[in-house]
């Protein structure tokens, strides 16, 4: 179960700082022209960075707390918030008929609630 729980983790991990690399440090332009990145266009630079950066932490919220034993509360607790986030994620692709990418993320939906009830 721990390995899994470890596997799922790092997974959401690597989503969440490639999701936050890209809208941290990618302009907005450029990303509102990627397939399932139209939603950019519709936000300010500011909102979209800022999620960027909610991404980023999140990645790191996902592992070092329970990789180095300090705080490991926090895991379950960013995984949680992966879950909100994926909610939100999911309104806005299905408001822009993108089904498959909110089908994406229900996947990771699911596994955010894994990780949160495995380290809860």
């Amino acid at each position: 179960m721990n390995t899994a729980l470890w596997i799922a983790a790092a997974l959401l991990a690597v989503v969440a700082l490639t999701g936050g690399v890209s809208k941290t440090f990618v302009s907005k332009a450029k990303l509102a022209a990627t397939p399932g990145g139209e939603w950019t266009g519709e936000r300010g630079v500011g909102f979209v960075k800022t999620l960027g950066v909610l991404e980023l932490l999140a990645a790191v919220g996902l592992i070092l707390p329970a990789a180095l034993g300090i705080a490991p509360v926090l895991v379950p607790v960013t995984a949680a918030c992966w879950v909100l986030l994926m909610v939100g994620a999911m309104a806005t692709h299905l408001r822009h008929g993108e089904a498959k990418f909110a089908a994406l993320n229900a996947a990771y939906l699911a596994v955010a609630v894994f990780v949160a009830w495995g380290r809860s």
